[in-house]
């Protein structure tokens, strides 16, 4: 008997890590079984050190990061971070949308970070491995914390979301872009119901991230739209409309990112693609082979974002050329002041050096 999806969840499959001394796999026997029950969410406290985490990587244009939780309720079949669950001993399927590390004492963290003599300030990317608006945060409000003590010290902060819950922070932000603190990028991959509530069966729909859009806007938060992850032969054809209607809605700027399967999502987002859209499976896979230099992923600078080759391109260009058509920037989000970096507490002068 084919197993059917849990209602709210983005995968089938719950396979171990790649780090896993033994792997398992599943099969049926013959024997009747009771519909298995969807799996509630575990919250587990993550005991980190640190609240910052820093890269050089020459392709992004942020050199740190803050992530208040690992796994993400969200679902989204697709996402780049599920691998990172392997790191835990946990599974990049079911378990990264319902096994959910979070920092408690982060708030307090960044302050310690922020406070020490050394720190040099740059804007910080707040929610890029996953969203930190993401269900749970409406109960735990450990983003709005983090958020909190970013505005205290008049830190700069770049944001990427796809969920509606970062309007209840207005009172937090738009006083930050007043100060030229903040920037905010909605995720939003489709305008298409039935598609987004398959491949991101917890997240906002695309008509109430339109709405966060016109809403952010509206309070003065620079707010862009980021069309990700494209998937040809899924929702590639899209991408105009997408912009359009993010502008539409107040978004001055737009970007793209290619689907990018590192580690585990090779196994898992083909597995998604043959349950949901059978009929179109081998055409995204073989496209995005073909975007990705014959493989399903490539993680070379550069090219790990947006693919190569002659589709790659013509994709790269249809985003510039709509951007242009709409009068929207393609690095606003970046523009950030830091000039007002402060440490609450500390004398004025000692902010000179």
């Amino acid at each position: 008997m084919k197993k059917r999806p849990f209602t709210g969840r983005g995968t089938l499959a719950n396979p171990v890590g790649r780090f896993a001394g033994e792997q398992r796999e599943t099969f049926d026997d013959g024997w009747w079984q009771e519909e298995e029950p969807a799996p509630l969410t575990r919250l587990l406290i993550d005991s980190a050190r640190t609240i910052i985490n820093y890269n050089d990587s020459p392709d992004l244009p942020f050199d740190r990061s803050i992530n208040p939780y690992r796994g993400c309720e969200h679902g989204c079949p697709y996402c780049f971070a599920r691998p990172t669950h392997s790191y835990l001993d946990l599974s990049p399927g079911l378990d990264f949308e319902s096994v959910i590390l979070h920092k408690p004492d982060g708030p307090e963290l960044l302050r310690r970070e922020l406070s020490r003599p050394n720190y040099r300030v740059a804007p910080v990317a707040l929610g890029i491995n996953t969203d930190g608006w993401q269900p749970l945060e409406k109960r735990l409000q450990l983003t709005r914390r983090l958020l909190a003590v970013l505005a205290e010290f008049n830190h700069p902060v770049s944001i990427v979301t796809k969920s509606a819950l970062i309007v209840r922070d207005l009172d937090l932000l738009a006083p930050m872009a007043a100060k030229g603190l903040v920037s905010v990028a909605i995720s939003l991959s489709t305008l298409e119901g039935e598609l987004a509530r398959r491949m991101e069966p917890r997240a906002a729909t695309p008509a109430r991230r339109l709405q966060t859009m016109q809403k952010l806007a509206g309070a003065g938060v620079p707010v862009g739209v980021l069309v990700a992850p494209v998937i040809p032969h899924l929702n590639d054809h899209e991408v105009e409309k997408v912009l359009q209607a993010a502008c539409e809605h107040g978004a001055s700027w737009g970007a793209h990112v290619l689907l990018r399967l590192p580690h585990e999502l090779k196994e898992l987002f083909p597995a998604w693609l043959e349950e949901n859209y059978p009929a179109r499976a081998a055409a995204v896979l073989r496209q995005l082979r073909e975007m990705r230099g014959g493989e399903l992923y490539e993680s070379a600078f550069g090219t790990r974002m947006g693919g190569q080759g002659i589709m790659a391109q013509l994709l790269a260009r249809r985003v510039r050329a709509a951007c242009t058509r709409l009068g929207m920037d393609d690095g606003e989000q970046w523009r950030l002041r830091s000039d007002l970096f402060r440490v609450p507490g500390r004398g004025e002068q000692q902010q000179l050096f």
